[in-house]
């Protein structure tokens, strides 16, 4: 499995890095610009992720709108819907709003609420069909 960290919070990147450097290829992008360019790096590549744990609230470029330019990438390289990159959105937010943004005009698949949790992280992997 391919992973693409997306967090501006170092303690949070190294936490979700630590959990999944056990199953995963991991890649780090500390905001929204990095991860889009991480993202179109590996479409080009053809080494396409397969997950991206993306925290919403980041500097220059918010998870929000990274997303939807991750999705957008996807669907102009011809990605089918169902090879997608499973998205977990990681945040400290309870915010509703922002929560169903990332999921019905976002694309995300799943999320977390940090701190990221292990065991919650990894049965939402399996879940998801990545191990």
């Amino acid at each position: 499995m391919k992973a693409l960290i997306v967090d501006d919070d170092f303690y949070s990147r190294n936490m979700i890095h630590e959990i999944l450097r056990q199953v995963a290829k991991c890649d780090i992008a500390v905001n929204g610009e990095e991860a889009i360019e991480a993202f179109r790096r590996g479409l080009l590549d053809g080494e396409p992720y397969d997950l991206i744990c993306l925290d919403l609230l980041m500097p220059e470029l918010d998870g929000q709108q990274a997303l939807r330019e991750i999705r957008t990438l996807e669907q102009e390289n011809g990605v089918s819907p169902h090879r997608e990159s499973k998205v977990i959105v990681t945040t400290m937010l309870a915010d509703e709003k922002e929560t169903h943004d990332a999921f019905f005009l976002g694309g995300a698949t799943s999320y977390l609420v940090k701190p990221i949790d292990e065991a919650k992280l990894m049965e939402e992997i399996k879940s998801l069909g990545l191990i």
